[in-house]
């Protein structure tokens, strides 16, 4: 560090009190006397002297924003000053005015006086850098720190107390502290550090005089100080000396850093202002990729180039040298050198120790260390010392010595090379006390290298020329102007660098140089890395070797090229080396090259060569030609080939590259024989290509289709294809059979169906139909030709049962004929149904099934009586679940939408038909329970009690478990018989008798054993009796004699008989009647009372003709089932029939229903479906 005077004034016989800077640095604010300066801070020039003040001006304080300062003085007052030196503001105190401040953030003033604190006088103050506390220094030895409504919130005592008062103080103004860090000097010359909250950070620092002032650099770094002792002395921010700034004839009252800048003014008791500019020198040394520097004065970082890592030694005192070589480390401090070394061998190890301390003060212009020694240089005189002090070696040179570098070299006997100020060049070795003379220069020596050999010498002189000299010739190589540092490449003998006028230059052997710019200095080359120090800053910067690489390959030195590439080019460099040395048949260089690049083909090329080489075959330009045609220069390859007598080989080339019309050319038209070969190969390729549309059109034209379609076909082009289909006559049927079966893989129906249609295919196409799921067109092409009936109903049956569409399944294989795959998937629809608790389903599904039956009985006589029985089967489940739907909505679901008569009858009915056995899925408990739950509320007591019997003979669920027992309980306080209009409602139409709720004959009448016929919406009794036709009287016959309407006939003569045909018992009525009022019907009283069999009501001819077609219902059942006929013994009440399943409805009811529905609730036949 160096301070140069920049300008100095003085004062006449006036002591400068304390001195304040603009922020922006232009202006000096100067207490002096009874008067406040203002000086140009660039030259010393006195602006403008202000007057105010009526006694000596103690302090002045600039603020932050620049907008305005303020002055205190003896005589008590205040004033407030604008930056265009105007004065704005006055104000007094009781006491002189001993410092001002202003707050960095608010702008406030705080302005103190001798007399503000009874307790002692205040001397100094100054702002935290957030501007929330202000800490004062006072006579007694104590630091106030205060906030802003001015509140102690820290007090500091000194351990002198008033022996030791606190006369100046000052916040580091560092924004990368973490703390606030308040520095303060006091009279018992001693400088300390205190945090905040008033913990003090390390020990006092003593000083050799009395602290007048005190001051930061702008950014926190450094500290300037003054006093007693007439200097101004430099320090670390932790209060470590580092040197003098100025020395003057007076003590030093106050100093101050100009902003942002190393400039110092200095104000003294005498009256004199000095200004110094402080210089900080760079030190630094490097080796290889190790680069040591000064950092903060008193720190060492060490930077390995490479890995960019670094790492910091801490010295405490100020650096004044760094050596570094190899693993050693050597830092000259004021008083000591310490000798560092590395833990390990490791290159990139980064852990020092110290080895060594040498302790003693030595003045030195350049240090030198190596493994055993530490080399000073003062002037001429070169000192050679062990780790020890022990002096082991000198040299006295006989000019002053510019330049000292270490070149390596054993332990113990390392050599230096020496640059003189009058030009001369020597080689020292450490254990040889006589120099040697390498060269002798005309010029000063500014910089020095020697190439890894020792055979060549790069010098460059104090004019900025680089020369090169060959060390043992002692002949000058070559000469390059603007230089000013220079470096051997230290892994290429032929290779330096130089740096200068904003350039980098690179020179290779004795080729012109390359130029790129760079900023900074160059320092060392190491490989294809390039150390450069700017400013402060040592970078390792990247430089491809590729312009020095090019300059060898233009001059065929492939070698060279070789170990220039290594250093560090670009893949694409890589490349073009390995192309140049192919093709300069240097197979050694070229296949090192393209092992870096990876590029196995060619290493393959150079291998088949070598092998070649190795069996003796010689000839350069066979090599050359395969070279040229695996680098794609088809042509030179050819010529070659043909020079060499190998036109075989260039004929192959050209058919492998499909280059066919060069290869013709290359044949020309005299050679049959290859003309068929090439054709042959042509084809070949045309099949194997990557090119297949090439090749199909290839193939096309060489007529073979088949070919040509598979190559189209696999590749999917469907529009070369429907070309070829429409070109192709019908008589060829394997082609469009291909092009059919490719249009279907490709899905392109429409075409596979327009060449089937050619080819006049009708089963191929009936088949792309079903496999398309074109069922439309399927089904119109089987109206024209019925014989593929069933190629197309039974997989159209499949497809809609894989589609879940069961019902059009179903119906679809009826259509088929296939009435027993009918017959399965209904019976699945029916067990799926019942098993999911679907009974409207299973209902419905019973009921198709029973009707499918009835379609096989009426086509297959074998199996009719077979039929015949599950059609009656499968009718009485399908009304049984139909009905247990309802029982099992009422229990299983919140609401039921059915009237309680309704259920209880539709309990009843089914009770008395599960006499035998029980379908699964309907459950005898639930049926119990609902009739139960409505027999109570209907007055059904005694049916209610017998039912909650018979549910404890069973298996009760756990949710009806309550309920039931509540219910069992609740019926006994009711009377034990059932209400007489529910046993009306249960009389025989036939013979009158009231039949009881529950019956375990069946739905028939305990008396006359005549079926009871229920609607099939409220399972009430109709009022309906069948009747059968006599023997002899056909359907239609027996319909045109109902419809006849007789009303009256007179014919006295008619008789009953009672007739027995063995086993059958009927009622017939003979021709004549004796009353002609009475209808036929009364017979219902005449049959025999009690007689277990039943006795069907038969009818005649005359019978049929007196009744009315409105009172009869015919259920007109397919062959082979007979027609069923019943009259209506009440005609008022309206019965409706469904023409499909024949149930029986109450009108009203079944028009509701229909309208809920939109079809028969039973059959769900649609309502606008013909008869």
């Amino acid at each position: 560090m160096r301070a140069v005077l920049a300008w100095k004034e003085t004062v006449s016989e006036q002591c400068v009190y304390d001195l304040a800077f603009k922020p922006d640095g232009s202006q000096l604010i100067i207490a002096a006397g009874l008067r406040v300066l203002v000086y140009d801070t660039a030259d010393g020039v006195l602006i403008m002297p202000l007057k105010g003040h009526k006694d000596i001006v103690y302090c002045v304080a600039y603020a932050k924003d620049g907008k305005r300062f303020a002055s205190g003085s003896a005589d008590k007052s205040i004033i407030i000053w604008t930056s265009k030196l105007e004065g704005i503001l006055k104000y007094t105190h009781n006491d002189s005015i001993q410092c001002v401040a202003y707050n960095p953030v608010t702008h406030q003033l705080a302005s103190c006086s001798s007399g503000d604190f009874v307790s002692s006088k205040i001397t100094c103050c100054g702002w935290t850098n957030d501007g929330q506390y202000l800490a004062l220094g006072m006579m007694n030895g104590v630091v106030s720190i205060r906030n802003k409504n001015g509140e102690e919130k820290v007090k500091i005592e000194r351990p002198g107390g008033s022996s030791s008062p606190i006369w100046s103080i000052a916040w580091n103004p560092s924004k990368d502290e973490h703390n606030d860090i308040l520095a303060v000097a006091d009279w018992g010359q001693k400088l300390s550090f205190y945090q905040l909250s008033g913990k003090q950070i390390g020990k006092d620092r003593t000083l050799t005089y009395d602290p007048c002032c005190i001051s930061y650099f702008s950014k926190g770094e450094y500290i300037v100080m003054g006093g007693s002792d007439k200097q101004a002395s430099l320090y670390t921010k932790d209060g470590v000396r580092l040197g003098t700034i100025g020395e003057q004839h007076s003590w030093v009252w106050t100093c101050r850093v100009k902003p942002d800048s190393n400039f110092v003014v200095l104000g003294c008791q005498d009256g004199t202002i000095a200004c110094y500019q402080l210089i900080f020198s760079t030190v630094h040394g490097l080796y290889k990729d190790r680069y040591a520097y000064r950092d903060s004065m008193t720190d060492v970082i060490v930077q390995h180039l490479i890995t960019e890592q670094k790492v910091r030694i801490k010295c405490r005192e100020l650096v004044k040298k760094i050596a570094i070589y190899r693993n050693r480390l050597a830092i000259q401090l004021p008083e000591k050198i310490l000798i560092y070394e590395l833990y390990s061998d490791d290159f990139s190890d980064m852990h020092y120790r110290i080895k060594e301390k040498i302790c003693r003060k030595f003045e030195c212009n350049l240090l030198v260390v190596c493994s055993q020694n530490i080399i000073l240089c003062q002037e001429k005189r070169l000192q050679c010392m062990s780790f020890t002090s022990v002096r082991e070696k000198e040299w006295v040179m006989e000019s002053l010595i510019r330049y000292i570098k270490v070149i390596g070299g054993p332990p113990g006997r390392e050599g230096l090379l020496v640059g003189l100020k009058n030009g001369a060049i020597l080689k020292i070795f450490v254990d040889n006390p006589f120099p040697i003379t390498l060269l002798k220069l005309s010029t000063s020596v500014r910089c020095l290298d020697m190439s890894a050999s020792r055979n060549k010498l790069a010098v460059v002189d104090e004019h900025n020329t680089l020369l090169v000299y060959d060390i043992n010739s002692k002949e000058l190589l070559f000469q390059e102007p603007n230089a000013n540092s220079v470096a051997w490449n230290t892994q290429c003998e032929d290779m330096l660098c130089f740096s200068g006028n904003g350039y980098l230059n690179i020179k290779a052997s004795n080729f012109p140089v390359h130029q790129q710019k760079m900023q900074g200095f160059m320092v060392g080359y190491n490989g294809s890395k390039i150390f450069c120090l700017h400013v402060y800053s040592m970078s390792a910067v990247e430089v491809p070797q590729s312009a020095p690489m090019y300059q060898y390959l233009e001059r065929k030195m492939f070698k060279e090229a070789y170990q220039i590439a290594c250093l560090g080019v670009t893949d694409s460099d890589w490349r073009d080396l390995a192309t140049e040395a192919l093709e300069g048949l240097d197979f050694d260089t070229a296949k090192k090259a393209f092992i870096r690049i990876r590029d196995l083909r060619y290493l393959e090329l150079i291998n088949s060569i070598e092998e070649r080489k190795k069996r003796g075959e010689n000839d350069n330009e066979l090599f050359l030609a395969d070279v040229y045609a695996y680098q794609g220069k088809f042509h030179e390859a050819a010529k070659l080939y043909k020079r060499t007598g190998h036109e075989s080989r260039a004929l192959s080339m050209y058919t492998d590259l499909r280059m066919f019309d060069y290869a013709k050319d290359f044949v020309g038209a005299t050679d049959p024989k290859s003309t068929r070969i090439l054709m042959t190969k042509q084809a070949d390729w045309a099949k194997s290509s990557k090119e297949p549309r090439a090749a199909a059109e290839m193939y096309l034209s060489a007529g073979e289709h088949l070919k040509a379609i598979d190559i189209i076909g696999e590749h999917g082009w469907a529009d070369m294809l429907i070309d070829i289909a429409r070109k192709l006559d019908k008589a060829e049927r394997e082609p469009l059979a291909k092009c059919a079966f490719y249009f279907t893989r490709l899905k392109h129906h429409g075409y596979a169906s327009e060449t089937y249609s050619k080819m006049g295919d009708l089963q191929a196409l009936l088949q792309l139909h079903v496999e398309t799921r074109h069922w439309d067109e399927a089904f119109s092409l089987v109206e024209k030709h019925p014989q593929f009936k069933n190629n197309v109903f039974v997989p159209y049956a499949q497809w809609l049962a894989e589609n879940d569409r069961f019902e059009e399944a179903q119906k679809a294989f009826h259509k088929a004929g296939r009435q027993n795959e009918a017959v399965k998937v209904l019976e699945q629809l029916t067990h799926n149904a019942v098993v999911e608790n679907r009974f409207n389903d299973a209902g419905y599904y019973y009921w198709m099934l029973s009707m499918q039956c009835l379609d096989i009985a009426r086509e297959s006589e074998d199996q009719r009586d077979e039929m015949l029985k599950k059609f009656e089967r499968f009718q009485h489940l399908a009304e049984l679940y139909h009905v247990y739907r309802s029982i099992q909505r009422y229990t299983d679901e919140p609401f039921s939408s059915h009237m309680p008569e309704t259920l209880f009858n539709i309990c009843r009915f089914l009770l008395n038909n599960l006499t035998k056995e029980i379908p699964p899925g309907i459950s005898k408990v639930n049926t119990l329970y609902a009739l139960a739950k409505q027999s109570q509320k209907l007055g059904a007591y005694k049916l209610a009690r017998y039912s909650y019997e018979k549910l404890q003979e069973l298996h009760i669920p756990s949710r009806f478990q309550e309920s039931i027992e509540l219910g069992s309980l609740t019926i006994r306080a009711k009377p034990f018989h059932d209400s007489e209009d529910l046993i009306e409602g249960m009389m025989c139409y036939r013979c009158s008798t009231n039949n009881p709720l529950l019956n375990n004959q069946g739905s028939v009448c305990i008396n006359c054993r005549q079926p009871f016929i229920y609607s099939a919406s409220s399972y009430e009794v109709l009022p309906l009796v069948q009747f059968y036709l006599e023997e002899g009287i056909s359907d239609e016959e027996a319909v045109s004699l109902i419809d006849l309407e007789v009303p009256h006939m007179d014919q006295r003569d008619a008789r009953w008989h009672d007739m027995d045909n063995g086993e059958l018992q009927a009622l017939r009525m003979d021709d004549g009647l004796d009353d002609a009022e009475e209808d036929p019907f009364t017979a219902k009283m005449s049959f025999e009372q009690g007689g277990s069999n039943f006795v069907p009501v038969k009818v005649s001819r005359s019978v049929l003709r007196s009744m009315s077609r409105r009172d009869v219902l015919i259920k007109r059942w397919p062959r082979p089932l007979k027609w069923e006929y019943f009259r209506s013994l009440l005609p008022d009440v309206s019965i409706t029939m469904c023409p499909t399943c024949f149930k029986m409805f109450h009108s009203e009811d079944y028009e509701l229903l229909v309208l809920q529905h939109n079809c028969c609730p039973y059959c769900r036949r649609p309502i606008d479906e013909p008869n």
